[in-house]
C-alpha cells in the first residue's frame, strides 16, 4: 500500500516547520495544500523541496483543500491519504497507528476521535466547539445511524478508491457534514481511532460569521439538510430539523 500524508495549511508559519519535521519522521510522502496563505507560509514551503505542494491563489476553504488532496492521491497512484491539521492539534507520532489500521484492509475511513478514549493528558475543548461537535455527532447517529464520538476530527485515513465513489464539493468548514452523509450513502466501512485532544491556541477563529457559534451551527445544519435532500436515498427518520429543536439546544 502507498500512503500520502496531506496537510491543509492556511497562514501556519508559526507551526509549519515543526509539524513537517514531525510528520517526516513517520511518512515518506507529504503533500501540503497551501490554501492562499498570506503570511510566510509560501516562503517556508519553497525551502522544503521534499514536500509536494498544491497552492491555491486565494483562500478556497478547508474542504476544498481535502478534495484537492484526494484528487492528487488518485492521480499519483496512492492507496490511502492520511490527513492532519497544521496547528499542532494532531500528533504525527500517531500516523503509524493509522497506517496499521489501514493495512488490515477492512476499512475505508479511519477517523480520529478525541472523545473515544479520554485521557488525563487531554486539553479542554473550547465550550462552543465541544457543544457543536456533540450536537452534530448525536444528529448523525440519530438520522444516519453513524455511531461516531467525534464528527469533526481532521486526523483521518481515507482509502483513495473509496473517496472516488463520493461527489464532494463542499469547500468550507462544513465539509464533514457532506462527507459523512456521502460515506453512509456509499456504504463505506468506518471506524474511529482514539487520538489526544490538543488545543494549543483556543483563540483561533473560523472567520466571518462562522466565529459566532450559533451561526456556525446553523450553517452546518443547512449543509447537512442540503446534502441529505440531494441524495438518491435520503435517510428515513420521523425527526426533521423543523420538529427537533432539541438538536439545536443540547
Amino acid at each position: 500500500m502507498r500512503f500520502l500524508v496531506a496537510i491543509p495549511v492556511y497562514n501556519e508559519e508559526r507551526y509549519l516547520g515543526g509539524v513537517l519535521a514531525a510528520v517526516r519522521r513517520h511518512a515518506a510522502d507529504i503533500l501540503v495544500i497551501d490554501d492562499g496563505s498570506t503570511d510566510a507560509t509560501p516562503a517556508l514551503l519553497r525551502h522544503r523541496p521534499e514536500v509536494r505542494v498544491i497552492t491555491h491563489p486565494e483562500n478556497r476553504g478547508y474542504g476544498q483543500s481535502l478534495i484537492d488532496a484526494f484528487a492528487f492521491a488518485q492521480a499519483h497512484g496512492y492507496d490511502w491519504v492520511i490527513t492532519l491539521d497544521c496547528d499542532e492539534q494532531h500528533e504525527p507520532a500517531r500516523i503509524p497507528q493509522f497506517v496499521a489500521a489501514a493495512r488490515r484492509d477492512d476499512l475505508d475511513v479511519i477517523s480520529g476521535s478525541r472523545y473515544l478514549r479520554p485521557s488525563p493528558d487531554d486539553d479542554d475543548a473550547p465550550p462552543d466547539r465541544r457543544a457543536i461537535n456533540n450536537t452534530i455527532t448525536r444528529m448523525l447517529d440519530r438520522l444516519l445511524g453513524l455511531r461516531l464520538t467525534d464528527s469533526f476530527c481532521g486526523f483521518k485515513a481515507h482509502r483513495v478508491a473509496a473517496m472516488q465513489r463520493l461527489s464532494l464539493d463542499e469547500p468550507g468548514y462544513a465539509f464533514p457534514l457532506q462527507f459523512w452523509v456521502q460515506c453512509v450513502r456509499a456504504g463505506l466501512r468506518i471506524r474511529e481511532l482514539p487520538v489526544r485532544r490538543i488545543y494549543r491556541d483556543t483563540s483561533r477563529e473560523f472567520g466571518g460569521t462562522l466565529d459566532d457559534p450559533a451561526a456556525r451551527l446553523q450553517h452546518y445544519l443547512a449543509v447537512f439538510v442540503r446534502e441529505v435532500q440531494r441524495g438518491p436515498r435520503a435517510p428515513q427518520h420521523p425527526c426533521t430539523l423543523a420538529v427537533c429543536p432539541s438538536l439545536l439546544s443540547e
